[in-house]
């Protein structure tokens, strides 16, 4: 990682340098946490969750460099709350999302009867990306209506926004 890093330094615009880093690390730690699993599953399996928590402590520092080293305590303290529930809220909503369609239903309630076909690939490590990626858009969505709302619909406003677009 440090070697991709070093040799990318310079094409990383400073706003997103962290979130680069961190996706280069998670990336590296994946690949070597798959190879384990190939090669040695014994050592796999007795890592377990501990090969994930380093990905945990990069997000976590990569927050640290961003927020806490800049502000005070207080601030500092707020921040670190605020993140921990919104990381916790996303966290749950994946999760719910996944068990529904993946399995069909919540706490082990049936939500759809008999019928229902289970989305296997919701229960997969792709199913997280998927609906990672389609919360991301349904609330980049809700964000852009809830401006628009506070815009107004002033006259000409969607010929503008045609306009920018082409």
């Amino acid at each position: 990682s440090s070697l991709l890093v070093s040799s990318l330094r310079n094409v990383i615009p400073k706003q997103v340098r962290i979130t680069t880093f961190i996706i280069i690390i998670a990336t590296f730690v994946t690949v070597v946490d798959f190879m384990l699993a190939a090669i040695v599953p014994q050592v796999h399996k007795e890592l377990g969750a501990f090969i994930a928590l380093i990905v945990v402590n990069c997000l976590i520092l990569g927050r640290q460099e961003a927020f806490a080293s800049k502000h005070n305590i207080k601030l500092a303290l707020a921040d670190a709350l605020g993140m921990s529930l919104g990381f916790t809220f996303a966290l749950l909503c994946i999760g719910v999302v996944r068990e529904i369609l993946g399995s069909g239903s919540l706490f082990n309630i049936s939500l759809f009867g008999a019928g229902f076909e289970p989305w296997v690939v919701m229960i997969m490590p792709p199913g997280g990306f998927f609906t990672l990626g389609f919360l991301l858009l349904f609330f980049n969505w809700l964000q852009k209506k809830r401006k628009e709302k506070a815009e107004g619909n002033r006259p000409g406003t969607q010929y503008e926004e045609a306009r920018e677009f082409l």
